[in-house]
């Protein structure tokens, strides 16, 4: 008997990036039709405001629309399920209704502004599905580190613990890493900050059982590619690729004494992560040195691919 293949929409807004997966699920196989990804900073100054500035916001809809018609374009039998998530700016915004109103109008549906753990178990289940090998060994800490926040999951097939704290690249550039590159005074407050958010996380997350770290989002992937000295950003070679823990702290350290050019200049550097990639790599740095872990898993498969297999 064949399995009825479904085709969904899944889009995930977030603090630094707005998201695109069209895939078509049949079973246990989720095969990608279409994954773009736009970064409009949607995130910006909500630190400081609590307000989704209206330049973010527009910024934020101009990419929405073009994923609308790309998903009219991949829908010729009529209208396929879609799900929008909105992650951290969303969740601290005061203004968050003028999103919701906007996202309502391009898509037609109501976006999900999720919980932080809704958020980290969205993320556990598109990291864990199709682990190779060993990797697949429970329990799994899974860390998203995404722009205004980062979700620790711990789990085998199933979530153990969850929680999502308020560290995450753009907030920590906006709120310490103002200088190019960073003053080491700076840095030190960073990693405090990165040091007590870790402190709250292992007060209900079972972090110290987990055997294999799963690393998430683009400030992971783009440590990876620069730690395999990637000649251009490939996403097939980063999928499931294992850095050593001495690659990691490497790279972290060489991110946060370069200038704004010289992180420009790297082949797999995406333009929109260059200002926070510092932060980012450093959220990754902390997390490998407290906890042993000996190398990190990457996975280009996150929330946004939980989020598609919700639709199943």
């Amino acid at each position: 008997m064949s399995v009825e293949t479904k085709r969904v929409a899944a889009i995930d807004c977030g603090t630094n990036s707005v998201r695109l997966l069209i895939a078509d699920i049949s079973g246990d196989d989720l095969t990608d039709v279409e994954r773009r990804m736009e970064i409009v900073r949607l995130g910006q100054d909500v630190d400081r405001t609590g307000r989704l500035a209206s330049e973010a916001l527009e910024r934020t809809f101009t990419a929405m629309r073009g994923y609308a018609k790309l998903i009219r374009e991949h829908s010729p039998d009529g209208p396929v399920p879609v799900r929008v998530v909105a992650t951290s700016a969303t969740r601290d915004a005061a203004n968050r209704a003028d999103f919701v109103s906007g996202v309502r109008d391009i898509f037609g549906v109501e976006p999900e502004v999720v919980t932080g753990d809704e958020e980290a178990r969205l993320s556990f289940t598109g990291a864990t599905r199709g682990l190779p090998g060993s990797a697949a060994e429970t329990p799994c800490l899974v860390v998203d580190i995404g722009g205004g926040s980062t979700e620790f999951v711990v789990g085998s097939r199933s979530v153990e613990g969850a929680l999502s704290v308020d560290i995450g690249c753009v907030r920590l550039t906006e709120r310490h890493l103002r200088d190019d590159p960073p003053a080491a005074g700076d840095v030190e407050a960073a990693v405090a900050d990165i040091e007590a958010a870790m402190d709250r996380v292992e007060e209900s997350v079972p972090v110290r059982t987990a055997r294999t770290l799963v690393g998430l989002a683009g400030s992971v992937t783009t440590v990876a590619g620069i730690a395999l000295g990637l000649p251009a950003y490939d996403p097939a070679r980063i999928h499931h690729s294992r850095i050593p823990a001495e690659r990691v702290h490497e790279v972290s350290a060489r991110l946060l004494a370069m200038t704004h050019d010289e992180r420009a200049a790297i082949p797999v550097m995406h333009p929109g992560r260059v200002d926070v990639i510092g932060a980012g790599a450093l959220i990754l740095d902390r997390i490998v040195r407290r906890y042993g872990f000996s190398e990190v898993v990457v996975s280009e498969h996150d929330i946004l691919d939980g989020i598609a297999w919700s639709l199943a």
